[in-house]
């Protein structure tokens, strides 16, 4: 970089370009929404059949070609602000030392090399001191040197330019290092000249992402990072006072972050969460493929005594000792995500409302949160915690609870505003026999449950308080409680569906209103009597020690019945061992939606 080009720079010029860019990914992102969920949406409600999947289809790859143009849109606008800003930096100091060499009557070469003048002599005897010309340096060693020939000089314009000269060689310096610190990033944010958006493009969207943001730390250091730990408040007002172009350029860069941050808005979190969606997806996706697929012999028999053994091949062992353990993640991982996707395109189907992704994780056994309906603006809202063997994998069986949960409130009050939440934001026990009995698990995850619960309080966008009911199923409902014994539980109501125990020992301790915890126990669930040795609660004017749970009448919650029903259109079925809570068509479904949308008083009990 040279003086005449940074003197001369228009750094305008790149603020307009990525101001245009942010406006090109605003509008990407508007069209995707419009697409997904007005476009989309509005077919499924009038076509079907094979047209209906032949336009879906389209409409899909024209939403994920604007997905990616907003992704990279606003990785661009992001980078040329961070490049106007570094050269921007470099550019004041260059005008400042030229500002003070003009006025000490200097002139500054081409080269930034400094030219001063014959200073006055002390004695009219003596000749005056020459002046001459110092270029500036900018390593430290150069720069001694230079000074202490300056000090010795008896012209004190010499030790004057030669600080202006190193100023504009600093300046240069540095506005040299962002040209070639930016000119890679900007230039990698190209896409392929196709109408593909492959799994390497996201990808490759991902390594720019850490590119810019590389590069981009002094940009944003004035912004500064959400408060560690912060409270949803906190997060929100962090949030609120960034200005929308912040906003933008946190996003571009760390949507993970934004997206896992209590108290924001459910619709930034949604957008940032399906980034991260997208681009984890193709990284596991091209990682599993370059996996060498497991061996189709994997059993064979052997004799051993007087039976044969099916035991596995040796080649499909050594296959599972190199790849077995990254295999079965990455295709667990892969599972759920897929399972997320067709909740999205769900979207107007029996008038389904949009899908919110307000957490997401493919780390571990994974985490999502996903809405049916936008909770900062229902009026009802429920948060449901799964139990046993949830993990990311398996999260499209609870998405579906909450699917159908909604349809039936829509049944119980028309046009009702309600929001249903699926929260898989712990770990939960992977196996029955060997994690179900500990209850750490529900101690670990109470907080971060909590803390959902009253982030909603902050985002909520509509009039009045929300009304909210925790539901939990199996070990979800130990987790609640758990909640509601070492903290306070934000909730309304609390329905408690196949519950093994919440810990405590009546309904009194859990933070709601007096008749508004809920229990459901269908036949045939055995859990709630095997559970209640590990996870009952007690109540000390029994004794103590009594492992009480939501079934029993001295716990003294509301008990839902869960048997069929009615004569003719109004029958409803009956729910039968410990997974068939959210059946369509059953009374324990219907009962839950009631209390999910407070008509209390239509809530059936068992005979």
């Amino acid at each position: 970089m040279d003086l005449t080009t940074l003197k001369k720079l228009k750094l305008s010029d790149f603020e307009e370009a990525a101001d245009g860019y942010r406006a090109t990914s605003d509008m990407a992102g508007a069209a995707k929404d419009h697409i997904d969920n007005v476009v989309a949406a509005g077919m499924r409600k009038s076509l079907q059949g094979q047209a209906l999947d032949a336009a879906l289809g389209e409409l899909k790859n024209l939403s994920v070609n604007f997905h990616y143009a907003q992704i990279e849109c606003g990785l661009i606008s992001t980078a040329l602000n961070g490049f106007a800003h570094d050269m921007a930096a470099a550019r004041r100091k260059l005008l400042t030392a030229l500002d003070d060499a003009e006025a000490l009557k200097f002139t500054v070469n081409a080269d930034g090399s400094v030219t001063f003048p014959d200073a006055q002599p002390r004695h009219a005897v003596e000749l005056p001191p020459q002046g001459g010309t110092v270029g500036g340096a900018t390593d430290p060693t150069a720069r001694a040197v230079g000074r202490q020939a300056a000090t010795f000089d008896p012209n004190p314009h010499h030790a004057e330019a030669l600080g202006i000269a190193d100023r504009i060689a600093t300046a240069l310096g540095e506005a040299t290092e962002a040209d070639a610190k930016w000119e890679p990033k900007i230039r990698a944010l190209k896409a392929d000249d196709d109408l593909t958006v492959s799994h390497q493009d996201l990808k490759d969207a991902q390594s720019d992402m850490v590119g810019v943001r590389e590069a981009d730390k002094g940009y944003l250091e004035p912004i500064g990072d959400p408060p560690e730990n912060g409270s949803p408040q906190e997060n929100s007002d962090w949030w609120s006072g960034l200005s929308p172009e912040e906003r933008e350029a946190y996003l571009s860069l760390h949507p993970d972050v934004v997206g896992r941050l209590n108290g924001l808005p459910s619709e930034v979190r949604d957008e940032a969460n399906r980034i991260v969606l997208d681009e984890k997806q193709a990284e596991y996706q091209l990682r599993i493929d370059a996996i060498p697929k497991p061996p189709a012999n994997e059993w064979t028999w052997i004799t051993a005594g007087m039976y044969p053994s099916k035991v596995h091949t040796d080649e499909w062992m050594e296959w599972d000792r190199k790849y077995g353990d990254e295999y079965r993640h990455l295709q667990s991982s892969l599972k759920g995500m897929d399972a997320i996707r067709t909740r999205f395109d769900q979207t107007g189907e029996g008038g389904l409302p949009e899908a919110y992704l307000i957490g997401f994780s493919a780390e571990g056994n994974g985490r999502a949160v996903v809405a049916t309906g936008n909770p900062d603006a229902a009026h009802h809202q429920a948060v449901y915690v799964p139990g046993t063997t949830s993990n990311l994998g398996e999260i499209g069986h609870d998405i579906d609870r909450m699917t159908e949960l909604w349809r039936q409130t829509q049944q119980a009050t028309p046009g009702a505003s309600v929001s249903t939440v699926t929260w898989l934001g712990y770990d939960a026990p992977q196996d029955v026999v060997r994690d179900a009995p500990f209850e750490h698990y529900a101690y670990d995850g109470a907080p971060a449950y909590r803390q959902f619960l009253n982030a909603l309080d902050v985002s909520h966008s509509g009039s009045g308080d929300p009304h909210r009911t925790a539901i939990g199923h199996s070990y979800g409902t130990t987790l609640i409680g758990a909640a509601a014994q070492t903290g306070a539980l934000n909730a309304d109501d609390v329905i408690l569906a196949g519950s093994p125990g919440v810990k405590v020992g009546s309904a009194d301790e859990m933070d709601v209103p007096k008749g508004h915890v809920w229990n459901e126990e269908a036949d045939g669930d055995v859990v709630p009597d095997i559970g209640r040795w590990g996870h009952g609660g007690s109540q000390w004017k029994l004794g103590g020690g009594v492992f009480l749970i939501p079934s029993d009448e001295v716990f003294g919650a509301s008990q839902m019945n869960t048997h069929a029903e009615g004569d003719g259109p109004t029958t409803t079925k009956g729910a039968e061992g410990h997974s068939e809570y959210w059946g369509r068509g059953t009374t324990a479904l219907k009962n839950q939606a009631l209390v999910v949308v407070g008509e209390y008083g239509d809530v059936t009990t068992p005979r």
